[in-house]
């Protein structure tokens, strides 16, 4: 199983917040769910609960509501992708990070758009899941982009970008916010919006994940 490589997440690392993440993890198998928590709870992470099956996820979800789902997409009595959406829909606010063995490009279009924040595979080292866990806790999105390219390979018409556009693009898809923008392009933040707004309008994109995986269907993260 291949493992996520710093030069494949699809957002930098934000600064660390010092609350500690909220974690559900959601897989079928006991030995899975116990590593990933021994990965995370000496570095911090406070994981609030497990689940092994997909209706356990949806309950426990409900009660605890975690920041972040780490969600394996084979369960025993629910379709993964059917969970992502439902816990999509019952909390937009809740991040879900797809962690399985599945490489299949058509499976990581579903989950992109299922609204899922990152899509990892198993074997992810214990430091590269920590920082997908700050980016999408802040936002972000963290994607292989060589599966996203094979996810999305058929061609999109879509407004042409503005070179100026295009350097918004690359921003957002390192998961820098609106004032991290503005401090970087000497803008105001009131005129990073306006330009966001602008970029997204063209591409299509609902939000921020969106948009940064449209910034790897066009090359501009290479």
């Amino acid at each position: 199983m291949s493992t996520l490589s710093s030069q494949s997440a699809m957002a930098s690392l934000p600064r660390p917040d010092p609350v500690p993440i909220r974690v559900l993890i959601v897989d079928d198998h006991p030995m899975v769910r116990e590593g990933l928590r021994s990965m995370l709870e000496p570095a911090g992470v406070d994981v609030v609960g497990e689940a092994g099956t997909g209706e356990d996820a949806l309950r426990i979800a409900a009660a605890l509501r975690p920041e972040i789902v780490l969600l394996d997409l084979e369960l025993p009595d629910l379709d993964g992708l059917a969970v992502l959406q439902r816990l999509k829909a019952a909390e937009r606010r809740t991040a879900v990070l797809v962690i399985t063995m599945h490489d299949d490009p058509a499976l990581v279009r579903r989950a992109v758009q299922g609204g899922a924040s990152g899509y990892v595979l198993k074997g992810v080292g214990r430091g590269e899941l920590l920082s997908a866990l700050e980016v999408v806790r802040h936002g972000g999105s963290v994607f292989d982009p060589s599966l996203l390219r094979a996810s999305l390979s058929e061609p999109r018409a879509a407004e042409a970008l503005t070179s100026i556009e295009q350097d918004m693009l690359r921003l957002v898809a390192t998961g820098l916010t609106n004032r991290e923008i503005a401090q970087r392009l000497r803008w105001s933040v009131g005129t990073v919006k306006k330009y966001l707004q602008r970029t997204l309008e063209k591409l299509g994109a609902a939000d921020r994940t969106q948009a940064a995986v449209e910034a790897v269907k066009r090359g501009l993260l290479s």
